[in-house]
């Protein structure tokens, strides 16, 4: 069950964004503590707090998530530990969580998951590192690629064009700004104490953004090695339709049933089913079709059961592969908007999803919500939640 999840606003991921002054520990220790004082628990009775975070290296090192739990005050028998499946991670966190609490070990777990890429940028972990080995260079010969030419290589294969990446980009710009003018993020959005005051605005979403100035931005991968790899690019994918990068925490309070009602907590959603997928780590960005298909199998539904979706924005080609792929009905898709305009800040997306998913099938009185997310090394999670009256 789900009690509760929270996020911060997202801040920009680079020197001078609004939540570079905050150190990853204390980023996370401040949700950790919100969560804890919104639903009023005693942090004692935590069995466990599992969080998620990509770039483990420097002041995210040393298992970030015991040093925040530590920090947020929580009883030094509380313990912690931090996970890393890529931009699954939380998500991934929040699947460990449950699947602990079904199997009887535990009774309350914290899902968690924080990313600071203005403190460390993205690639910190690989500078200057062989991170592949021999012998998996030997079974790609021709060489593993990154995230960007993967989501070019998408779009090539689906044949999206330019123009229907950028409408995707400017839709979820669109709905993030309208969701946060009519207040529904306040929810979900937990208040961060930074140096220049305290943050609750999302940072990446740009009310003012046009498919017309969409247009005018540059490739960003575009690379002689890689065009004449792969001639079928036609270098499409932009700083526009692409998400930015962010720094952002986000934790949910996962408990059974049994112990929601002695503590008298009202759960707002249950834990449907789960997938996690490997996929080509090429094309690396496709795994969210099969996740979704073995999913939907496991809770034996069909797509059009499913009131919500989340479908993480990396870059637009994905949940437009997804879409082409499920048949899904792209009004239900990222209604508040996805990553494009709220950020993905790697480590944290996974339970900032999830803490939009809720709140959206609260808001619109939907029943179910599936969340699914792209990960490096051509891997996915996918997860099916029931709003609860």
């Amino acid at each position: 069950m789900i009690v509760d999840a929270v996020r911060t606003a997202s801040g920009k991921g680079k020197p001078g964004g609004a939540l570079h002054g905050v150190h990853p520990v204390d980023l996370l220790a401040s949700v950790l503590e919100q969560l804890v004082a919104r639903t009023g628990i005693d942090p004692a009775i935590v069995d466990d707090v599992i969080g998620g975070c990509v770039q483990q290296v420097g002041e995210q090192s040393g298992n970030v998530t015991r040093n925040a739990l530590l920090a947020a005050g929580f009883p030094e028998h509380v313990p912690g530990t931090s996970i890393d499946r890529q931009c699954g991670s939380s998500q991934q966190a929040a699947t460990f969580a449950a699947q602990a609490i079904m199997a009887g070990s535990q009774d309350v777990v914290i899902a968690c998951g924080v990313e600071s890429m203005s403190r460390l940028p993205l690639g910190t972990a690989a500078i200057e590192r062989d991170i592949h080995g021999a012998r998996l260079a030997e079974r790609y010969p021709d060489g593993l690629v990154h995230q960007g030419i993967s989501a070019e290589l998408i779009a090539a294969k689906w044949g999206f064009s330019r123009a229907e990446l950028d409408d995707l980009a400017a839709r979820s710009h669109e709905l993030a700004a309208a969701a946060a003018a009519d207040g529904r993020f306040d929810g979900e959005v937990v208040p961060i104490a930074t140096p220049a005051g305290e943050h609750v605005r999302d940072e990446t979403v740009r009310a003012s953004t046009t498919r017309e100035g969409l247009a005018e931005l540059k490739p960003s991968f575009e690379h002689p090695r890689y065009a004449e790899r792969f001639p079928q690019i036609e270098w499409s994918i932009t700083p526009g339709n692409s998400s930015p990068l962010t720094d952002g925490a986000s934790a949910a309070l996962i408990m059974s049933r049994e112990k929601a009602d002695a503590l008298g907590l009202r759960p707002r959603a249950r834990f449907v089913a789960f997938s996690v997928v490997g996929d080509d780590p090429i094309m690396m960005l496709t795994g969210p079709i099969p996740a979704t298909a073995k999913v939907l199998d496991r809770a034996g539904m069909r797509i059009d059961e499913i009131d919500a979706f989340e479908v993480n924005e990396a870059f637009a080609s994905v949940p437009l592969a997804w879409l082409r792929e499920t048949g899904a009905d792209l009004e239900r898709l990222n209604p508040r908007g996805g990553a494009i305009a709220l950020g993905h800040a790697l480590g944290s997306s996974g339970t900032r999803l999830l803490a939009t998913l809720v709140n959206e099938l609260e808001h619109s009185g939907g029943r179910y919500g599936l969340q699914t997310m792209c990960e490096g090394a051509g891997m996915a999670n996918a997860t099916i939640i029931e709003r609860l009256d």
